[in-house]
């Protein structure tokens, strides 16, 4: 189990292997403009995620991003074209 108590995650390790990509801190860049986009509107997101409704964090459109709890936001699957299967989300 890669989450169990006696197993610790390597963050660094993950940060090589993932997070330093270019394409995923294209992601990441947006992802947070989508959270100041929603907060300059005016909606409180302290403790919710800014989620994009269609699964891309490229498409900041006012349209396709929505608040919800945490839990909520990431219990859907992805697929690889990162679109959410709920479509409801």
């Amino acid at each position: 189990m890669p989450n169990s108590p006696s197993t610790k995650r390597n963050y660094k390790k993950e940060y090589a292997n993932y997070h330093s990509k270019p394409e995923q801190k294209k992601n990441r860049a947006m992802r947070n403009a989508a959270r100041r986009i929603v907060k300059k509107s005016g909606t409180n997101v302290k403790g919710k995620d800014v989620a994009h409704r269609n699964g891309n964090p490229k498409d900041n459109r006012k349209s396709n991003l929505t608040v919800s709890t945490r839990s909520a936001n990431r219990s859907y699957a992805r697929t690889r074209t990162a679109r959410k299967r709920n479509p409801k989300a």
